[in-house]
């Protein structure tokens, strides 16, 4: 994490208020590390179809998120659980956030791929 970059945490909570402030739900599933935890989102779109969003890095080491969505699991929910109950039991600091939006909606800021 670059000295620009927000906490975790932190990065957490925006993303809950800015999906709160937009109508949708945010929760967190499960709480990694404070600082530098990786956070994973699954976007639940109320219909049992989800997307997943996990982080990277581009060629310039800009940060940004990849759509694994129908790639690494789903897009139904379920496969999407499993996987993250598979990188959750491989690494104690990662964090799984949920937002719920009928749209589909993430609410991140960074750029989606």
């Amino acid at each position: 994490m670059s000295g620009s970059e927000l906490k975790s945490e932190i990065w957490v909570k925006a993303l809950l208020r800015t999906a709160q402030a937009h109508g949708a739900a945010g929760h967190v599933v499960r709480r990694g590390h404070g600082e530098a935890g990786a956070v994973l989102v699954k976007v639940a779109r109320l219909d049992g179809t989800a997307r997943l969003l996990v982080p990277a890095r581009d060629g310039a080491g800009t940060r940004l998120f990849l759509d694994l969505t129908g790639k690494t699991a789903g897009p139904d929910e379920m496969s999407i659980d499993a996987y993250l109950a598979k990188r959750a039991s491989q690494d104690d600091d990662i964090w799984i956030i949920e937002i719920e939006d009928k749209d589909g909606r993430s609410f991140i800021s960074e750029r989606v791929d």
